[in-house]
């Protein structure tokens, strides 16, 4: 059974900007994210896969229907399987909230055009 659905659209050039910011990935990015980011040679590609997890956590914020201040960015983090497909790894009050709910978090992410879009998709049971 579904539990909520969230889509967000981001664009690219906003998200580029902030990371050049350290805070904001400190803040925004789990370690893991930022490892990933690392990873990524082109800087092109960094920003598009920076701007993509920054819509996930919203998108899966707006699934919740706990808006902005639901949980800490960064207890959100969008990995890859090494096939490339992503996933929702939570941490903290985010795990809670799905381990207490009985949910599983699912997530598509796309990228074009300069905007990153992610659709989060909560099940039940």
């Amino acid at each position: 059974m579904i539990y909520g659905v969230g889509v967000d659209c981001v664009q690219v050039a906003r998200i580029a900007k902030s990371m050049e910011k350290p805070r904001f990935a400190e803040r925004v990015f789990s370690e893991a994210e930022r490892a990933l980011f690392e990873q990524i040679g082109a800087e092109a590609k960094r920003d598009e896969t920076a701007a993509a997890n920054f819509a996930a956590k919203e998108a899966f914020l707006k699934a919740c229907g706990v808006g902005l201040g639901g949980f800490a960015l960064s207890e959100i983090a969008a990995l890859r399987r090494e096939s490339g497909a992503p996933y929702y790894q939570l941490s903290g009050a985010a795990l809670a909230f799905c381990e207490e709910n009985g949910l599983a978090a699912h997530l598509s992410l796309t990228h074009e055009g300069g905007m990153a879009v992610a659709f989060a998709v909560l099940e039940k049971g």
